[in-house]
């Protein structure tokens, strides 16, 4: 299979040249300098806390596994011309995922106009009947979203960026970027020198304004609080660190009340009115007066409030309908019917099995072929195709057959390789993007995002829950860098 190497052009051509600096300073490092490195890294990684939970997984004493996710040492580097693309790409998605998400919770003119079928909607279990009607600030649902954008080769061989999938719902995995950026300034300055690489640690700012933003309250600091399911969460430690970074209180359901539709946080000098919250929990687990009773992570009455009009919810309730992959092959409709204008940046080729023929196809193309559960996250529920044994897909093809609409099925695309640091030495590994859009007054995002890698040879699965590991993403302020 072709494949695009980020750094290094064709057939031993030579380098790229936004990566010419680097590959020149890489060559005179030493070995064992470079392991030292990697050692102080995953050392201060462990100090610092910085691990995701395994679900599934337990230690002898029973208790949930813990995990570091690696960390590379050799950068993804993108020039400015190429992030400039992205980013307007980006900002016309995202604009048209919450036009999309207003019109399906209001008038539904998309789906009178019979661009996205109607069932497909308000069928889906994303949908939350209980948000109709209900005004939001802005009109914005989706104030934190993570785009995963990958990069293959097209017909002409040159790598081309293709949106993989939309997450609106609690996207995670801003904290490694951040971390990661602030461990590569530290382990080696000198190449800042040489680079003129754009700053991201200004993400908590504008993260705090976006929050404060959506306030539905006309004051001048509004209260914002994070809200997170606690420590056992897979994710635990960026709500602890965003909040940090931001100056917030992390709270937990229980730390909340709501008396006569306004939503308080105990404290110690009594109770405190919250105008926003930043919620890291998902929406069946928001309020148990309306959603599953027996959860006892969010805050009775949290819906009552927000229906009033009295707190904010960020992402608002309701977004998944949005980022749900039986959704995404419509995308680029939404953009063309709310903003009237072609897509910048292009989906992957999708079949919806809920199709007969989409389906027909996906049958007879297993082996060749990635499958996905349309509500299933973290690479768990998914078979790769040209990866899987011939038992794997005779078990997948059962599934498949059984509930077809729970699935889509994309061609395997060969996704960029990136060199990274590996046991045997400097690699080509796997990788992938994910940039961190806000939605306030405007819509902002610092330059690059999370880079996942995934850290075995010849593995397309990028995400930490499968082994993957994270780099440090170098968006150039200028292509003279």
């Amino acid at each position: 299979m072709h494949r695009f190497d980020e750094m290094h052009l064709e057939a031993n051509a030579g380098l790229r040249a936004h990566y010419q600096n680097y590959a020149d300073w890489l060559s005179r490092q030493q070995a064992e300098s470079m392991q030292a490195h990697r050692i102080e890294a995953e050392m201060i990684f462990r100090k610092v806390g910085i691990t995701f939970a395994v679900y599934g997984e337990k230690d002898e004493d029973g208790s949930g596994t813990e995990r570091l996710i690696p960390f590379d040492l050799i950068p993804r580097i993108i020039p400015a011309h190429e992030w400039h693309s992205l980013q307007r790409g980006l900002i016309q998605r995202v604009t048209a995922l919450n036009k999309f998400l207003h019109d399906v919770y209001h008038d539904q003119e998309i789906l009178k106009a019979r661009v996205i079928p109607t069932d497909q909607v308000t069928n889906n279990s994303q949908f939350r009947p209980e948000m109709m009607g209900v005004n939001v600030p802005s009109d914005i649902y989706s104030h934190i979203s993570g785009i995963d954008i990958v990069r293959a080769p097209n017909a002409q061989g040159e790598g081309e960026y293709y949106v993989l999938e939309d997450n609106l719902r609690v996207p995670s995995g801003v904290s490694y970027m951040l971390e990661d950026r602030k461990m590569m300034m530290r382990l080696f300055p000198e190449l800042f020198r040489s680079y003129s690489v754009a700053p991201v640690a200004h993400y908590p700012d504008l993260l705090l304004e976006t929050l404060r933003n959506a306030s539905p309250q006309d004051v001048e600091q509004p209260t914002v609080v994070v809200l997170t399911p606690g420590m056992f969460n897979s994710a635990y430690f960026e709500h602890a660190f965003l909040a940090q970074q931001m100056g917030l209180e992390l709270v937990e359901g229980q730390d909340l009340f709501v008396k006569d539709a306004y939503v308080y946080m105990r404290t110690t000098r009594g109770p405190k009115r919250i105008d926003v919250i930043y919620r890291r929990v998902d929406d069946d687990f928001l309020d148990p007066s309306v959603f599953l009773a027996n959860s006892t992570l969010g805050c009775s009455g949290l819906m009552e409030a927000y229906k009033a009009g009295h707190v904010a919810v960020c992402n608002a309730i309701g977004t998944g309908v949005a980022d749900d992959k039986s959704i995404y092959p419509f995308v680029p409709k939404m953009i063309e019917f709310y903003l009237g204008e072609k897509p910048i940046l292009n989906n992957v080729p999708t079949y919806t099995c809920r199709n007969a023929d989409d389906l027909k196809y996906t049958l007879a193309n297993l082996p060749d072929l990635v499958v996905k559960q349309v509500h299933g996250a973290g690479g768990y529920g998914m078979l790769v195709g040209p990866a899987s044994t011939q038992a794997e897909i005779a078990a997948f093809r059962e599934a498949l057959l059984a509930n077809p609409s729970n699935y889509v099925a994309q061609p395997t695309l060969s996704l960029s390789t990136c060199p990274t640091y590996v046991e045997s030495g400097v690699a080509p590994r796997h990788i992938d993007l994910r940039p961190f859009v806000l939605s306030g007054k405007t819509v902002q995002m610092v330059p690059g995002g999370l880079t996942r890698v995934a850290l075995k040879e010849g593995s397309l699965v990028v995400n930490s829950s499968q082994g993957g590991g994270t780099k440090d993403t170098w968006v150039l302020e200028s292509d003279r860098s």
